[in-house]
């Protein structure tokens, strides 16, 4: 197997595996609750994402840099509330 992506916490390896099993990916999520081991472990203890099928692998770093910059995008444009017209700035959560 091959790592494809270190992800910051848990919440966005599943995000990204999820999203890539979507687009026909398989990837295993390992080193997903080794959070609870902190202080224990080293430092450097990310969930990781590892490609089922190498032959993927160009493919899923493809996904995962689209669906990089789609979040850089969102998180830098003003956000519209539909119903009261209201606008957010980028910076603020919605």
């Amino acid at each position: 197997m091959r790592k494809l992506y270190e992800a910051a916490d848990r919440v966005e390896a599943q995000m990204l595996k999820d999203y890539l099993q979507e687009h026909g990916v398989a990837t295993v999520l390992l080193g997903d609750f080794l959070s609870g081991g902190a202080g224990e472990l080293p430092a450097n203890i990310f969930p990781a994402l590892w490609m089922v099928k190498e032959e993927q692998y160009n493919h899923g770093r493809w996904l995962i840099e689209a669906f990089e910059e789609n979040r850089r995008e969102q998180s830098s444009a003003t956000w519209r509330c539909t119903v009261c017209g209201e606008s957010i700035d980028p910076g603020f959560e919605r």
